[in-house]
């Protein structure tokens, strides 16, 4: 990757993968950004940020289930908890990517930085797929 010795420390100890978002022949839609994060790091993280070429903004969300239906709230970070895996999904944590500024085909691939409080930032590749 290149990055200086000593620099990758706390950025190799996280990895993202499986990043995907749901096929859409649509423009200027919202749609949930997924992935999978291993934390190999001794310390907790957190999603800060994301950016998309394909969308205007990225919020992230967890999902509250209380009284009644789940309920998506925004929230200022995403944790990563230390020495643990855990999984972007709809009825959890997860990253909405609003107004999408494309279509999105089923196969194409996009890079995305996801930006993360201690690790840095990640350009991640994201699949766009057909949801199951």
């Amino acid at each position: 990757m290149g990055l200086a010795p000593g620099f990758a420390a706390a950025g190799d100890a996280l990895q993202v993968t499986s990043a995907q978002v749901p096929a859409s022949d649509q423009i200027g839609i919202d749609l949930p950004l997924l992935m999978t994060i291993r934390n190999d790091a001794a310390e907790a993280d957190a999603i800060l940020r994301v950016r998309c070429p394909f969308a205007n903004f990225a919020v992230k969300h967890t999902v509250d289930r209380g009284e009644g239906a789940p309920a998506m709230r925004e929230i200022k970070s995403i944790p990563i908890p230390e020495s643990k895996t855990i999984e972007l999904k709809r009825d959890g944590y997860h990253v909405m990517l609003l107004q999408t500024r494309q279509k999105l085909v089923d196969g194409e691939t996009f890079t995305c930085a996801v930006v993360f409080q201690k690790a840095g930032t990640k350009e991640t590749e994201v699949q766009v797929s057909r949801t199951p």
